[in-house]
């Protein structure tokens, strides 16, 4: 019963939390080595991303609206969306590693170290280079900003960066839900990535694009729209397409804390569910 005491839990999550910074600096230690080769890959990651909005800018080129929203609009969709899960990435993103840990063996030794085993899986092999997604949806979050005709209220710029720390939160939620499935599927790391960058390639367009059917979805079953859709259109003053009450926006904060409970839950059940391959 001690370890249910909250000083007990609190103690155990300020240890988790020492035991990832302690293997994120390792890491980037690592990766600052070789400073040129750094800085080229966080390039790549960078432009890499920078494709994408490359495409819709493009596609403006020959539509003056998509989906009713104009350029900058879109743009505020894209970068508060890749923002958040440009964090999560960085954050968390090696979860997904989990699965070949388990086919290969060598989750048994992350088992015996005397850290949790998330935090070890979440820091191993920590890539700053990921911050190269963060930085280009911050610059498109930032120009879109600056083009958007809305009406700055305290309350629409407070929701920005709300929208970043709860999209990142909900993101490494579907991060961990999705390397705990892999404690039974152990090759899973697929599906999880549709839920991820798969969500992300869906909450850049405007919600009015889709079936009715997918935003229930992603609002519904999978609350991928909390990241970015229903706080982004009450302050673009826009109608989210199902008629939800206005108010539905200021939970992004609730479901963040609701999808990281219930992913902590599922992670704690398929870790103790876990057997090891004996090799």
């Amino acid at each position: 019963m001690a370890d249910r005491h909250p000083g007990a839990r609190l103690d155990a999550l300020r240890y988790g939390l020492s035991g990832y910074g302690l293997l994120a600096r390792m890491w980037t230690r690592s990766a600052l080595a070789y400073r040129a080769s750094f800085a080229l890959m966080t390039l790549g990651n960078f432009a890499a991303s920078g494709l994408d909005f490359l495409a819709i800018r493009m596609m403006f080129a020959h539509v003056p609206a998509l989906g009713g929203y104009s350029l900058p609009e879109v743009a505020f969709l894209y970068g508060t969306c890749s923002l958040a899960l440009g964090l999560a990435d960085l954050l968390v993103g090696s979860l997904e590693r989990l699965g070949a840990r388990i086919r290969d063996g060598t989750l048994d030794t992350l088992l015996l170290r005397p850290a949790p085993v998330w935090a070890q899986l979440a820091a191993d092999r920590f890539a700053p280079r990921r911050l190269g997604r963060a930085v280009q949806g911050l610059l498109v979050l930032g120009w879109s900003l600056g083009s958007l005709d809305v009406d700055w209220t305290p309350g629409r710029v407070l929701m920005v960066p709300l929208m970043a720390v709860c999209g990142a939160v909900i993101f490494g939620a579907v991060f961990t839900a999705g390397a705990a499935f892999q404690f039974w599927a152990q090759d899973a790391a697929e599906l999880q990535n549709s839920l991820t960058y798969g969500g992300t390639a869906l909450l850049r367009y405007p919600p009015t694009v889709f079936a009715r059917d997918l935003v229930r979805a992603v609002t519904f079953l999978v609350p991928l729209a909390f990241v970015n859709w229903l706080p982004a259109l009450w302050v673009l003053g826009r109608p989210y397409p199902l008629g939800l009450p206005g108010w539905t926006a200021f939970l992004s904060p609730a479901v963040a804390a609701l999808a990281a409970a219930l992913a902590a839950l599922a992670w704690r059940h398929g870790l103790r569910a876990y057997r090891s391959t004996g090799t």
